[in-house]
């Protein structure tokens, strides 16, 4: 592997309640939440025993450190600790290129924009961050699609085989506003190539759709279709077991352990539909392997 330190940038998340009204507006560019929605959230976080996002995160570097052989470091879009902070500190001591890889698999561009504008601001302060080579979306990285069809034969197999190759099977990752799809985005077409090729892996016979979660809470357009609409439209079809196939996401955290597990399990009983969901990937050999690819070619 070409020398050079490997960062991990990921969107970020609290450990403490306390700190989610900050968070929030972060994450909203500096615009403060309304209470309803930190109280919300805050529930969600509670009912989940908070999120282990950044723990798992921290196994994961660690683990592809020992893969790859070279320092890893971990940064957050929007929570601690800040890409800013971390990159300013490596400086040049991160090797002749700092090699970027996104936790956000179909998001390449906009992480590598972001750790770009931060890496210009930082010199404009006088400070000498590293160069730096940043992944581009890697959702259709071989060993990635390897490691999610993994997942869901495991999960079919788990099925009694009367209802196996019956349960519906959703593909999901995390809405977008329109609007950044209608600007040329090419999120979806990427989200429905890699469940494309999913499906190919585990010879799927099953019916199957791409299905978007986790909408914002904003009154704007978001790319869809939806979980709860399409979980109705399956029980009208008759059908008795949906498997969640998390696509979207590498690692377990409020969206997989409250919006799928909680909320989409609830919507799922009330339309009389058995809820089944593959394992996330976490800091699985699995994902360290394909990671480190993509770390490979930068």
């Amino acid at each position: 592997m070409p020398h050079g330190d490997v960062l991990l940038l990921g969107h970020g998340t609290v450990e403490n309640l306390d700190d989610l009204p900050p968070f929030l507006a972060n994450i909203r560019r500096g615009r403060p939440a309304p209470p309803e929605l930190v109280q919300e959230l805050e529930r969600r976080y509670a009912v989940i025993g908070g999120s282990p996002l950044l723990r798992i995160s921290r196994e994961l570097a660690a683990a592809l450190e020992r893969a790859v052989g070279a320092r890893v470091h971990l940064a957050m879009r929007f929570w601690h600790p800040f890409a800013k902070d971390v990159l300013c500190a490596l400086g040049p001591s991160a090797g002749r290129t700092l090699r970027v890889v996104p936790l956000a698999p179909y998001s390449g561009p906009v992480y590598a924009a972001e750790m770009r504008s931060l890496a210009e601001a930082a010199r404009a302060e006088g400070l000498e961050p590293p160069a730096l080579a940043c992944a581009p979306s890697w959702g259709t990285e071989p060993l990635l699609l390897d490691a999610f069809a993994s997942q869901l034969r495991a999960t079919l197999a788990f099925l009694p085989e009367m209802r196996r190759e019956a349960a519906q099977v959703f593909f999901t990752a995390h809405s977008l506003p329109m609007a950044v799809i209608r600007q040329g985005d090419p999120y979806a077409e990427e989200v429905h190539a890699a469940a494309e090729a999913v499906a190919l892996r585990v010879h799927l016979k099953n019916p199957w759709r791409v299905v978007y979660q986790s909408q914002g809470a904003t009154a704007d357009p978001w790319l869809g279709p939806a979980v709860r609409e399409s979980l109705q439209e399956i029980a009208a079809l008759g059908s008795k077991d949906v498997i969640f196939c998390p696509i979207g996401f590498l690692s377990d955290h409020i969206e997989i352990l409250y919006d799928l597990d909680v909320a989409a399990r609830g919507e799922a009983e009330r339309a009389g539909v058995a809820f089944h969901r593959t394992e996330s990937l976490n800091a699985s050999p699995a994902l360290v392997s394909a990671i480190a690819a993509v770390a490979a070619r930068l």
